[in-house]
Parts: C-alpha cells; sequence; structure tokens
C-alpha cells in the first residue's frame, strides 16, 4: 500500500514536472507535511525542480541552489544580527520580513515589476555569495563577476522567469531597490561588474580583497551579532562560528522602530556585543563591507567567548549573565 501511495505521488509530482529524488521529498511535504510553515517553504522550493532539464549537471545546480535556499530561510542555528534585513536577506527588512509581508509578495508571482524585481535581487543573492563556483562564473577575489555572464545562465527567480530574460537595467533596479546594500556595482573598460558586499561562502573570495580592514576600535563603537536564545547554550560553549560562510557577522548599529540595518534579522531575540579593543588587541582580524557589516574570520572560523563584552536580550534590552 506504502509503496503504492509513493507510486501515485510521484506520478503526480511528474505531471507537475518534477523528476528526480530530492524534488520528490520536497513534493512529499508540500502534499503531506502536517507543519503549515514548512509546506509553505517546499512549495517555494519545488520551482527549482521543474523539468526544464534533466542532466546531471542541471540537477547539481538546483542542489547547490537548494543548499542556498535553506540557508537563507535560516530553518536553523544562529543567524548574524543582521541581515544579510536579507538580510535580506537569508533575510529583515527586505527580505526576512514577516508572513504578512511575504503573503503580500507572494500574490500574483510572475506578473507584477515589483515582484520581478525582488526575485530577481533574490537569485542575485543567492549567486554572488554561495553559487559561482557550481555555476562556473569567473569571479574576481573581490567579488566582482560581469552581469552579462549572470545575464546568460540557464535559472529561473522566484517568480519563474528566467534570468535570461531580464536586462542591465533590471539589475541596476535590483541593486537600487535593495534596502540593506547586499551588492556593489562597478563600470570597468565599459563593462558593468556586480558584487555581493558580504555574506559569501564561495572561497573564491578573497578577504583582503573583498573588504577594508578596521585598524582602531574608535572606528565603530557598536558590534553587535544578533542571534536567538535557543542557541545561546551553544554559543556559549564554543564560541561565535562562522559556519559555512567566510566569516562572522556584527552589525555597526541597533534598528530603531522600522528602521533596517545590514548585518542584522528583525526576528532576533539575542544581542552579543563583541568588546572590540580587546578583539584587535588579541590580534583578531575585524573588517567592515561596503554595506557597513563587521566581519571577522575570528580565530580559525570562531569568536571565542572571551571577547563577548555583554549579552542582552532583545527588544527589552536586559542583561543577560554569562
Amino acid at each position: 500500500m506504502l509503496r503504492y501511495e509513493l507510486s501515485r505521488s510521484r506520478h503526480r509530482a511528474q505531471i507537475f514536472g518534477i523528476d528526480n529524488s530530492l524534488g520528490f521529498y520536497f513534493w512529499e511535504i508540500c502534499c503531506k507535511g502536517k507543519n503549515l510553515n514548512k509546506r509553505i517553504r517546499a512549495s517555494r522550493i519545488l520551482r527549482h525542480f521543474r523539468s526544464s532539464s534533466s542532466s546531471s549537471y542541471s540537477l547539481d545546480i538546483k542542489f547547490h541552489a537548494l543548499t542556498s535556499i535553506m540557508d537563507s530561510i535560516n530553518i536553523n542555528g544562529s543567524s548574524s544580527f543582521s541581515t544579510s534585513a536579507r538580510s535580506s536577506r537569508s533575510g529583515g527588512g527586505g527580505r526576512g520580513s514577516s508572513m504578512k509581508e511575504s503573503h503580500g509578495r507572494s500574490r500574483g508571482r510572475g506578473g507584477g515589476g515589483q515582484d520581478r524585481i525582488d526575485a530577481l535581487g533574490r537569485l542575485l543573492t543567492r549567486i554572488l555569495r554561495h553559487m559561482a563556483s557550481e555555476l562556473k562564473l569567473n569571479m574576481r577575489s573581490d567579488g566582482y563577476v560581469k552581469v552579462e555572464d549572470l545575464l546568460r545562465l540557464n535559472m529561473k527567480t522566484f517568480a519563474n522567469v528566467p534570468i535570461t530574460s531580464h536586462t542591465i537595467d533590471d539589475i541596476k533596479e535590483a541593486v537600487r531597490r535593495d534596502n540593506k546594500q547586499r551588492f556593489s556595482l562597478l563600470e570597468e573598460n565599459g563593462e558593468l561588474l556586480i558584487r555581493a558586499n558580504q555574506g559569501h561562502t564561495v572561497t573564491l573570495v578573497e578577504t583582503e580583497s573583498l573588504l577594508k580592514p578596521i585598524l582602531s576600535p574608535e572606528e565603530f563603537p557598536v558590534c553587535v551579532h544578533g542571534t536567538y536564545g535557543k542557541n545561546l547554550k551553544s554559543i556559549l560553549e564554543t564560541g561565535l562560528k562562522r559556519m559555512q560562510r567566510l566569516h562572522v557577522h556584527f552589525s555597526s548599529g541597533l534598528p530603531t522602530d522600522g528602521e533596517v540595518i545590514s548585518g542584522m534579522r528583525r526576528d532576533v531575540n539575542v544581542l552579543i556585543f563583541l568588546d572590540i579593543r580587546k578583539a584587535i588587541e588579541g590580534g583578531m582580524k575585524l573588517y567592515i563591507s561596503d554595506n557597513k557589516v563587521i566581519l571577522t574570520e575570528g580565530f580559525e572560523g570562531v569568536v571565542p567567548v572571551k571577547y563577548f563584552e555583554r549579552i542582552e536580550s532583545w527588544p527589552d534590552r536586559k542583561l543577560i549573565p554569562f
């Protein structure tokens, strides 16, 4: 009976253009999952499993796109008091918005220009932060790639629009609308280039080329990482880890009502303040991105607890002993 149900479910999936095992897995969640949020997420991910191509290379790209999506919706783990909106993007103001905002954006996908450009911005974030190697993009050590190379990619945005259907002006508009300033544009030798300002997992990017070093603690009196209470015990045991990214992310300020700050998510409930003077004196290298996110590799990918200045709950800002 179970085999029959699975076969019938796969047949239905294939009718909708889903033709591989990973796609079937998310089809099952979408159709039968008991958790509404997981079903919504699965339905969005399924857009990447339409059978436009069955080549192993295409499926490999889809798998890496999937891992980036899972990272951006931040199902598990600590996130920087940030965003990357991200951060947005994954996710705060532009990309990590409330469910109400999400519903508003999701209506009429593929139709309205705002959704079309928003979806393009989301795809650009994933590509420039996480997928350059898999897509064989010629990315420079400072993170820049040619816009014309992006516009040749055989991929679709969440709005189901092929990236080849977009124009240079669309990319410029996506950059202009991004309220966390995740991107930088550069015109060089008559060609337009674009990069993500921070949040990379691709090792093609070199820290010294991408970022500016912070040499004095007076430059940034506030350096804060946002996370969640459920992660605090683990953080206090092992320190702040960069996880799959190249850096641990910190914000250079706190949000006021309605304000979006790069390096900070809206829904964090714990703030970890870095003693930036002690960190610099201890030999930790700190950098600032073009969109004012403070980044560090820590020591072997970890910021030890001894460099924490204080920990507060958010938004009531009560001290948490540690």
